[in-house]
């Protein structure tokens, strides 16, 4: 153990390892033992009484929205930028009713009790929220009414967002955070699944319509 500090103190690599060591092991702590359905809320009255609790603890309420459909590393990536904006961050999830409106007949390709309880899982994560899709406009915002809401590029128009103001102390516009997108992975799986359907049917077509052939001369 000697040597370790000794080797902390000479050694610029090792001091910066004790400080990684020190923060992991202090996030670690932090860390709670909650289940994921205890961060998972389901309606607007809730949420407006638990949002309620923090900002009167003096916590600066982050909110963000989305589908979070197959959650890859740009979903990561945004919720964890999103988050340094403040000191909690509120996910308003769209159920699949909502999401199909929005993505389509198809979609979600996961349904909302899982696609939830993966977001509970990201560190950045605090409290996931069902968007309903009978919630009227901008319900959830409303009832937030958070210090900082936040927007991937594109999903209000500029004067969406001037008229936001009314409900949040400030709106942060963030890029996609990587060039893979849920739409685009399915798009992939399709393809994949296509590409394999036609080398099978490559190898097994011919020897098929040999076989249908001599049945039909048999018969």
């Amino acid at each position: 153990m000697e040597d370790l500090f000794s080797k902390i103190d000479s050694d610029e690599r090792s001091r910066k390892l004790l400080s990684v060591a020190g923060r992991v092991y202090r996030d670690s702590i932090l860390i709670s033992d909650l289940e994921p359905n205890e961060r998972i809320i389901d309606n607007l009255a809730d949420l407006d009484t638990i949002v309620k609790l923090f900002k009167l603890w003096g916590v600066t309420v982050v909110l963000t929205m989305g589908t979070f459909d197959l959650l890859h590393v740009g979903h990561a990536r945004y919720a964890r930028k999103a988050r340094r904006h403040g000191s909690l961050l509120v996910i308003g999830l769209d159920d699949d009713q909502k999401a199909r409106g929005r993505k389509g007949e198809n979609r979600p390709a996961v349904p909302y009790d899982e696609r939830s309880e993966l977001l509970t899982y990201l560190r950045c994560a605090d409290l996931v929220v069902r968007k309903s899709h009978d919630q009227s406009k901008w319900a959830m915002i409303k009832v937030v009414r958070p210090h900082v809401l936040i927007a991937v590029k594109g999903t209000y128009e500029p004067q969406e967002l001037e008229d936001l103001k009314e409900f949040c102390g400030e709106i942060v516009v963030l890029e996609r955070q990587a060039e893979t997108s849920t739409s685009a992975k399915i798009r992939r799986m399709i393809l994949d699944g296509a590409d394999t359907f036609q080398k099978i049917l490559a190898t097994e077509l011919p020897e098929f319509v040999v076989h249908l052939y001599e049945r039909m001369k048999r018969e």
